[in-house]
């Protein structure tokens, strides 16, 4: 059984004991932040959009349909990317943590889509 759902946050903003595993999911580390000075449990760079599909995509909202539809498509052809996400999740909640400026139009919430629906579909295997 899950805990519920994915939890967002930027980066820059405060831990908080309400973030559970808090994992990092993007490509690149942060400028200006130190990885010692970042609390988290994991950085899963490889569960981040290709170079290529974040350059094609650069946070342009017109392209957000089109770039989740790339997005799942490359996530689907590489699971142990984001497994680790799933088994965390069943021990407990989930925090993904992403530098984007923009908080409607990013790869965590596109991410938090796709691993939420992939919870429903394996809960709803028989």
């Amino acid at each position: 059984m899950t805990s519920g759902s994915f939890r967002l946050k930027r980066v820059y903003d405060p831990p908080s004991g309400e973030d559970g595993h808090r994992f990092l999911i993007d490509r690149l580390w942060l400028r200006g932040i130190k990885k010692g000075d970042l609390q988290v449990d994991g950085w899963l760079k490889e569960v981040a959009p290709s170079p290529e599909l974040r350059k094609w995509f650069g946070h342009d909202p017109s392209r957000w349909e089109e770039f989740k539809r790339r997005y799942f498509a490359e996530l689907e052809q590489k699971p142990e990317s984001w497994k680790p996400l799933i088994l965390a999740h069943e021990r407990g909640p989930v925090t993904l943590l992403y530098a984007a400026a923009d908080r409607q139009h990013n790869n965590a919430i596109a991410l938090q889509e796709f691993l939420e629906n992939r919870i429903i579909r394996q809960n709803h295997v028989i």
